[in-house]
Protein backbone atom coordinates (compact mmCIF):
# COMPACT_ATOMS: atom_id res chain seq x y z
CA UNK A 1 0.00 0.00 0.00
CA UNK A 2 2.99 2.52 0.62
CA UNK A 3 4.70 1.65 -2.35
CA UNK A 4 1.64 2.39 -4.46
CA UNK A 5 1.04 5.67 -2.35
CA UNK A 6 4.30 6.73 -2.87
CA UNK A 7 4.53 6.06 -6.76
CA UNK A 8 0.53 7.96 -7.23
CA UNK A 9 2.50 10.51 -5.13
CA UNK A 10 5.93 10.78 -7.24
CA UNK A 11 3.95 10.48 -10.86
CA UNK A 12 1.66 13.32 -9.22
CA UNK A 13 4.89 15.57 -8.43
CA UNK A 14 6.10 14.65 -12.14
CA UNK A 15 2.85 15.95 -14.06
CA UNK A 16 2.67 19.22 -11.87
CA UNK A 17 6.34 20.25 -12.41
CA UNK A 18 5.57 19.68 -16.05
CA UNK A 19 2.02 21.66 -15.93
CA UNK A 20 4.51 24.11 -13.80
CA UNK A 21 7.05 24.64 -16.38
CA UNK A 22 4.52 25.31 -19.19
CA UNK A 23 2.83 28.02 -17.54
CA UNK A 24 5.59 29.62 -16.30
CA UNK A 25 6.08 33.35 -17.46
CA UNK A 26 10.08 34.67 -17.39
CA UNK A 27 10.47 38.56 -17.19
CA UNK A 28 12.12 39.69 -19.94
CA UNK A 29 14.18 43.21 -20.19
CA UNK A 30 11.73 45.21 -22.00
CA UNK A 31 14.26 45.74 -24.50
CA UNK A 32 14.82 41.80 -25.61
CA UNK A 33 11.26 41.80 -26.38
CA UNK A 34 11.16 45.17 -28.51
CA UNK A 35 14.52 43.66 -30.53
CA UNK A 36 13.05 40.57 -31.01
CA UNK A 37 9.73 41.79 -32.06
CA UNK A 38 11.30 44.76 -34.62
CA UNK A 39 13.51 41.61 -36.28
CA UNK A 40 12.77 40.71 -39.85
CA UNK A 41 13.72 36.75 -40.38
CA UNK A 42 11.87 33.77 -41.71
CA UNK A 43 9.55 31.81 -40.15
CA UNK A 44 10.76 28.09 -39.69
CA UNK A 45 8.30 25.13 -40.15
CA UNK A 46 8.54 22.29 -37.11
CA UNK A 47 6.05 19.80 -36.56
CA UNK A 48 6.82 19.64 -32.96
CA UNK A 49 4.99 21.28 -30.10
CA UNK A 50 6.44 23.88 -28.66
CA UNK A 51 6.94 24.06 -24.78
CA UNK A 52 8.38 26.28 -22.47
CA UNK A 53 11.47 24.49 -20.97
CA UNK A 54 11.61 22.51 -23.63
CA UNK A 55 15.05 22.62 -26.01
CA UNK A 56 14.43 23.52 -30.23
CA UNK A 57 16.32 21.21 -32.51
CA UNK A 58 19.29 21.60 -33.45
CA UNK A 59 17.67 21.82 -36.68
CA UNK A 60 16.01 24.81 -36.21
CA UNK A 61 18.31 28.30 -36.45
CA UNK A 62 18.55 30.38 -33.62
CA UNK A 63 19.51 34.18 -33.60
CA UNK A 64 21.33 36.23 -30.89
CA UNK A 65 20.14 39.34 -29.38
CA UNK A 66 22.88 41.80 -29.75
CA UNK A 67 23.84 42.95 -26.23
CA UNK A 68 21.79 40.24 -24.63
CA UNK A 69 24.45 37.35 -24.18
CA UNK A 70 21.38 35.37 -22.61
CA UNK A 71 18.98 35.34 -25.02
CA UNK A 72 18.14 34.11 -28.48
CA UNK A 73 15.32 33.77 -30.68
CA UNK A 74 13.72 32.33 -33.56
CA UNK A 75 10.22 32.65 -35.65
CA UNK A 76 9.11 28.72 -35.84
CA UNK A 77 5.11 28.31 -37.31
CA UNK A 78 4.61 32.23 -37.80
CA UNK A 79 5.35 32.22 -34.02
CA UNK A 80 8.19 34.26 -32.21
CA UNK A 81 10.46 32.17 -29.71
CA UNK A 82 13.16 33.33 -27.12
CA UNK A 83 15.29 30.74 -26.20
CA UNK A 84 17.75 30.16 -24.05
CA UNK A 85 20.80 30.00 -26.72
CA UNK A 86 23.35 27.45 -24.66
CA UNK A 87 20.58 24.98 -23.68
CA UNK A 88 18.59 25.73 -26.60
CA UNK A 89 15.47 25.38 -24.01
CA UNK A 90 12.16 27.66 -24.75
CA UNK A 91 11.96 30.57 -22.28
CA UNK A 92 8.92 32.33 -23.74
CA UNK A 93 6.66 32.40 -26.98
CA UNK A 94 5.93 35.76 -27.81
CA UNK A 95 1.68 36.25 -28.66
Amino acid sequence: MRKTFMLASAAFMALSATAFAQTTVVELPGEVRTYVLEQQVPSVVYEGEIVVGQPLPDTVELHVVKGYDDYAYTVVNERRVIVNPQTRAVIQVLE
